[in-house]
């Protein structure tokens, strides 16, 4: 999964989640059932599950273009310089 991909899934995740929450409350409240409110959102989470955990191909359209192996050996991580210079406090 790309990371437009990570951005897809977690706002249809949201929508989703906002959505069924939504509809379960109001057959709830219709209905006077909790018990239906609960199966219902459950029903939406597994759902939303279904739609957005598994690594769907619509989720990897925008994929990274990875430096050749032997092109990253020309060009080495640059070093992170550790200064032995102390600063001088304030006393």
């Amino acid at each position: 999964m790309d990371w437009q991909g990570q951005k897809l899934a977690e706002h249809l995740m949201q929508i989703m989640l906002l959505a069924s929450a939504v509809v379960a409350f109001v057959t709830g409240y219709v209905l006077g059932s909790f018990q239906m409110m609960m199966l219902i959102y459950a029903g939406g989470v597994v759902l939303t599950t279904l739609i957005t955990v598994p690594n769907w191909p619509f989720f990897k359209r925008h994929s990274l273009k990875w430096l050749d192996p032997s092109e990253a050996e020309k060009h080495p991580k640059p070093q992170v310089g550790v200064s032995s210079k102390k600063k001088p406090g304030k006393k």
